[in-house]
């Protein structure tokens, strides 16, 4: 089983134009979470905080984002004429590939909240310049399995013979949400190789529950020793395994979100909505911007 490695607490910042943000991590050159390159969690829930302006119009290229809505709601449109609104439960994965400009505007639940994730996966160099998508799923079509008090919702990858209905992703990934009733545990297959970690949003998690990790025990100057405790609202950089388990605190439960891929291994270049292999490659992709040639019709 995979033991907790490290703990990230997210950090705020403030992205497009003001929206208000928890992020565990975000892109760089080391790209030590390889394939992903950013996760955030929307924390823009103080009414006083006034309307959220949302992240108008702008460019991606070579990367995909990953929207997974909670509560509340994001409204997108983008330069192919795509346009809907994301509610609680669906998730949008849009692969920008060669480039797209969208926008995204987040509004407020009935409870004054909005509350959700964006995730971005890197795209191999052999797909940065592909032609956009998106897999857009609903709430009702992400398959739900529940299994001694756990209750996983997939988004892509698979768990007891059911698999998520986002395909065709270069990593490789999982990524879903796991509900733990309290003191309920669960063991969640990860295949070796893959980066994984899991944000834990609500309650707390002791991960490494049952049994020994497959590397030896990191010294205090490594990391983490199994099982870690790991509360809300925290990152869990897990090590090597094929398998993850996790058991919920016996008076809270939990929640969190596991997102595991195979990491691509090549150089990336993060500029801002960007991520190419060379500084060339952005150089391009601002020239096509300029241009007027960044979106293919």
């Amino acid at each position: 089983m995979r033991i907790a490695r490290d703990i990230i607490e997210p950090q705020l910042v403030i992205e497009g134009a003001g929206v208000l943000l928890r992020r565990s991590f975000g892109p760089s050159r080391a790209n030590p979470f390889d394939p992903f390159l950013l996760f955030d969690h929307f924390a823009f829930n103080d009414p006083i905080e006034g309307p959220i302006v949302g992240f108008p119009m702008h460019p991606h290229r070579g990367i995909e984002t990953v929207t997974y809505m909670l509560e509340g709601s994001v409204r997108h449109r983008d330069s192919l004429g795509n346009a809907g609104v994301i509610g609680p439960g669906d998730v949008q994965w849009m692969t920008s590939g060669r480039g797209i400009m969208h926008e995204e505007m987040p509004r407020r639940g009935p409870q004054g909240r909005v509350n959700g994730f964006q995730l971005w996966v890197n795209l191999p160099a052999e797909l940065k310049m592909s032609q956009p998508r998106y897999q857009e799923i609903a709430a009702q079509g992400l398959p739900v399995v529940e299994k001694g008090g756990a209750r996983v919702r997939l988004v892509a990858g698979e768990f007891e013979g059911v698999a998520g209905p986002v395909t065709d992703i270069a990593a490789q990934p999982i990524y879903g949400e796991v509900a733990l009733a309290p003191g309920a545990q669960v063991t969640l297959p990860v295949p070796v190789g893959h980066t994984a970690v899991a944000y834990v949003f609500e309650g707390s998690v002791t991960f490494g529950a049952n049994g020994p990790s497959t590397e030896p025990a990191p010294s205090e100057a490594e990391g983490l020793r199994a099982p870690q405790v790991v509360p809300a609202v925290r990152m869990v950089v897990l090590g090597e395994g094929d398998g993850l388990t996790a058991k919920a605190h016996a008076e809270t439960g939990a929640r969190f979100m596991l997102i595991a891929g195979e990491p691509i291994g090549e150089p990336i270049v993060p500029y801002g909505p960007f991520v190419m292999n060379t500084e060339d490659e952005i150089r391009q992709a601002l020239a096509d911007l300029r241009s007027g040639t960044f979106v293919a019709n």
